[in-house]
């Protein structure tokens, strides 16, 4: 709203825009496909612990 009212030369301020927003429970809009930056593989296989790590926690030294 603020960048559409700015192209048709309304001046204002950034926080007036957000507190009509606000008041009016309305949002803006992200445009664009949201970024996979994650991509599993398709046949879904962990690898194997090559390295035996023991995850188990003991008790804390005191």
């Amino acid at each position: 709203m603020l960048a559409g009212n700015r192209r048709k030369g309304i001046e204002v301020a950034r926080c007036t825009v957000e507190r009509l927003m606000r008041q009016l429970g309305i949002s803006g809009v992200v445009r664009g496909a949201p970024k996979r930056t994650t991509i599993p593989a398709k046949d879904g296989v962990r690898a194997g612990d090559l390295v035996n790590r023991d995850f188990a926690a003991g008790r804390p030294k005191v």
